[in-house]
């Protein structure tokens, strides 16, 4: 079983012709109001993707609690570790111009109340894989993973948006995805200096002894695992929103994983489903179910190897 550690948003969306400068203001036509949340997102694409899902998160006493919240019970995701908070419910603004790229503006609300307390001794007795991400306080992700370590749990850190990862958390880490932003960043603050995504993975995954996979937009993604580098390209599609991608992408790397795959069948299967959700408006109705992920894996050649 998968357990997401993790936010939960409403995202307000405006489609733009392009995305705002600093000091500028843009019109677009209207706004739509969709969940959202990184912790949210993953969560309901691991459970669109055949995984068991528990999320841990915190929402408000408010209307957009119950938006947030309603397509992940609709997939029968366990929100028995989701707590009310005085907090309002988090909230996504984002704009996404008509190439679909995205500008995006997090307010963290009741996210910032997510404890690891929340995570009870209990759900840590019997291990499974535990899965965060970085928009809910930092500090009690670190907390968090040190306690699921010590009861045999792995680790899969979504390391958005990039911060500071302490050394001694990276090397409790078992799984590592971020972009390629994301990677240099990482890197960099390590005092690592790469000077490509490539390198930064590979000194992330060397360093701190994990598998490092970096997705890399319209150029695929990579995945360093020891002395080995796997490469995969992207689904042959036109993008018409690129907002649910990555939280599509590892949520089923998560639910393969989960089921036992490799990382080869766990970066194909994860790549497929990037590459889908790039096909509808929005994070969560973006999602891909594990049929439709299955249904175009031939339309993607899997990974290649070469040495890292």
């Amino acid at each position: 079983m998968i357990t997401v550690f993790g936010s939960i948003n409403l995202d307000l969306i405006v489609a733009v012709d392009a995305l705002p400068r600093p000091g500028e203001t843009v019109l677009g036509p209207e706004y739509r109001m969709l969940a959202g949340g990184k912790g949210a997102n993953q969560a309901l694409a691991a459970a669109r993707a055949g995984a068991r899902v528990r999320l841990i998160g915190a929402v408000g006493d408010d209307d957009f609690a119950e938006r947030a919240l309603a397509d992940l019970r609709g997939a029968a995701v366990d929100l028995s570790g989701v707590v009310r908070k005085a907090d309002p419910t988090g909230a996504a603004l984002i704009c996404v111009d008509r190439r679909g790229e995205n500008m995006i503006v997090v307010a963290s609300g009741a996210n910032r109340r997510v404890t690891a307390d929340l995570v009870d001794e209990i759900t840590l007795a019997i291990p499974g894989l535990l899965l965060l991400q970085m928009e809910t306080t930092a500090a009690e992700n670190w907390r968090l993973v040190e306690r699921a370590r010590r009861r045999g749990w792995d680790v899969l850190l979504n390391a958005a948006p990039a911060g500071d990862i302490p050394s001694t958390i990276l090397r409790q880490v078992d799984w590592l995805v971020v972009n390629g932003g994301e990677a240099m960043a990482i890197a960099a603050r390590a005092g690592m200096a790469p000077s490509n995504t490539t390198e930064a993975a590979r000194r992330l995954a060397t360093t701190a002894g994990l598998r490092c996979i970096v997705t890399l937009g319209g150029e695929g993604a990579i995945a360093v695992d020891g002395a080995i580098l796997w490469r995969i390209g992207v689904l042959p599609i036109k993008p018409v929103d690129t907002v649910g991608a990555g939280d599509a992408f590892v949520g089923a790397f998560a639910a393969a994983i989960d089921a036992g795959r490799d990382l080869p069948a766990a970066l194909h299967r994860a790549s497929v489903a990037g590459g889908l959700a790039c096909l509808v408006p929005g994070a969560q109705p973006s999602l891909p179910s594990a049929e439709a992920i299955e249904s175009r894996l031939v339309d993607l050649a899997p990974p290649h190897p070469n040495s890292a």
